[in-house]
């Protein structure tokens, strides 16, 4: 008999866990809270209770090419960087072509998840659910958490002393949904993130006077990189702030920036730097989430001193039996739904018994190192993100799925270039191994030839693509020069 498992959420990661379920044998059964997937994708007017909610001009800050799921690539039509509806669109798609739809069960919340009883020997979960009113409990084998991360507002109230005086209103960027309400007032951002910097420059269409107000600033840059191309195409591992407009925002003056905000008074903030912005009429706080599982024990993800303590952001490292996993908590460097998928991949053999877990001490040992990595590079603020590329090597080295470069090399010269040279794209990683996909080979000689096509609307010239080791030669030829130039003076 298959081993049941229950999945909370029917976003993408909810999506990549019903898939990876059922290629693994396993028998999915996915609960969605609202009457529809897509998690974060998933446009509504209004911000819902206990869903994450977007603005209606969102649109992603990854390309096509680099978020897609590994064997299903976005049309060629669609242009590289996607509107929520557009990503919506794709989401159906794949949920409809992989016949995930039929193994969700819309309008039902779950309230509790608890060990059963025998949890020591059947590493079983009681599940109960609310549906019109009426509660039903299940036992699972066990458990997907594909709720995300982008449900709970982070509104640091306390740390705005006066914020409790002013007389304009204040509002979380969960809650903004478009300008119009904003046309001719002055108003207050607080944080220079992604939605921040979004929220900013559509502000400015309308409002009379927007800052920026930020404690640590931040690298602004657009997504196109060189010669045109998606930012993520092209070798980059830190993720600064996206925003194509912002600069020029800022050069016009309808968007200035400030450092913290000291304090508040009834009709203004007082800067750190002692400037004040009077008149305030709406302070707008993009200043992220936090997570929260209301139907879990928190002592599961947070096991010691109130920080999440998961082996590879997955696995609780110290329960009895490896029966539960968490998808989409980590914070990559990288696309959202490649990253989902893999994890859900190997959570799925794990549970399906053909990949092992090692021992609470090693998995301990493992999140202590990592820990001090993530502290050093990202801060205390940031102890949920990892490099992209790392991250994805190491989880598709666990189920085989990793490319083998030297193999690669020796069989296929063509493929070996593209994917050593290339963007680390999600198409490698159904490359080989278990869960291999036929089309892997093609979609990685021909991403770039998709990554042109909707910006080739006229008849020109045969447009060329990146030239990765021409770039290298570059690199490693300026080290040379300096030596030359070195030599030459000082010979």
């Amino acid at each position: 008999m298959a081993k049941r498992v229950a999945i909370i959420g029917a976003g993408v990661s909810g999506l990549a866990a019903i898939r990876c379920c059922l290629e693994e044998g396993l028998e999915p059964t996915c609960f969605e809270r609202s009457d529809d997937m897509g998690g974060l994708w998933k446009f509504s007017e209004h911000a819902e209770e206990g869903r994450a909610s977007i603005y209606r001009s969102v649109f992603t800050n990854s390309s096509k090419e680099m978020m897609c799921f590994p064997d299903f690539p976005y049309p060629d039509d669609y242009p590289n960087y996607l509107h929520h509806s557009k990503l919506q669109e794709y989401l159906r798609a794949f949920a409809h072509t992989k016949s995930l739809l039929g193994h969700i069960r819309f309008e039902t919340l779950v309230t509790s998840v608890k060990k059963c009883p025998g949890f020591l020997v059947t590493g079983q979960w009681t599940v109960v659910t609310e549906k019109d009113g009426k509660q039903e409990s299940t036992v699972f084998d066990a458990v997907m958490i594909c709720s995300g991360h982008h449900v709970y507002p982070n509104l640091p109230t306390d740390s705005f002393p006066g914020l409790e005086q002013l007389q304009g209103n204040y509002l979380h960027s969960r809650d903004y949904k478009g300008p119009e309400a904003f046309r001719g007032k002055r108003v207050l951002v607080i944080g220079l993130g992604n939605s921040g910097s979004d929220i900013a420059v559509e502000l400015s269409r309308l409002a009379a006077q927007v800052i920026i107000s930020t404690r640590s600033g931040s690298w602004v840059m657009g997504r196109v990189w060189d010669d045109g191309y998606p930012w993520d195409m092209v070798p980059l591992r830190k993720e600064p702030v996206f925003n194509d407009e912002l600069p020029s925002r800022i050069l016009c003056g309808t968007v200035s920036i400030k450092p913290g905000v000291k304090k508040f008074t009834e009709t203004s903030a007082v800067f750190e730097d002692g400037t004040v912005f009077e008149a305030i009429d709406s302070v707008i706080f993009a200043t992220g989430y936090g997570y929260a599982y209301p139907f879990l024990d928190d002592s599961i993800i947070k096991s010691r001193n109130n920080e999440v303590t998961l082996y590879k952001g997955i696995f609780p490292p110290q329960l009895e039996k490896s029966t539960l996993a968490v998808i989409g908590l980590v914070q990559s460097l990288g696309a959202a739904i490649p990253t989902a998928d893999l994890q859900a991949r190997w959570a799925a053999k794990v549970f399906a018994n053909s990949c092992t877990l090692p021992t609470t001490n090693e998995m301990m040992d493992d999140i202590d190192e990592k820990m001090g990595k993530k502290l050093k590079w990202f801060g205390q603020s940031h102890t949920l993100q990892t490099d992209y590329v790392t991250y994805m090597d190491e989880l598709g080295s666990f189920i085989g799925a990793k490319p083998n470069i030297p193999w690669l090399f020796l069989t296929d010269p063509r493929l070996a270039l593209e994917v050593f040279f290339g963007p680390c794209s999600p198409y490698q990683f159904r490359l080989m191994g278990p869960g291999k996909w036929e089309g892997a080979r093609n979609a990685i000689l021909t991403q770039w030839n998709r990554t042109l096509r909707p910006t080739r609307t006229r008849a020109v010239g045969e447009a060329q693509q990146p030239h990765h080791y021409y770039n290298l030669l570059k690199m490693l030829s300026f080290p040379l020069l300096l030596l030359a130039v070195w030599l030459t003076f000082y010979s």
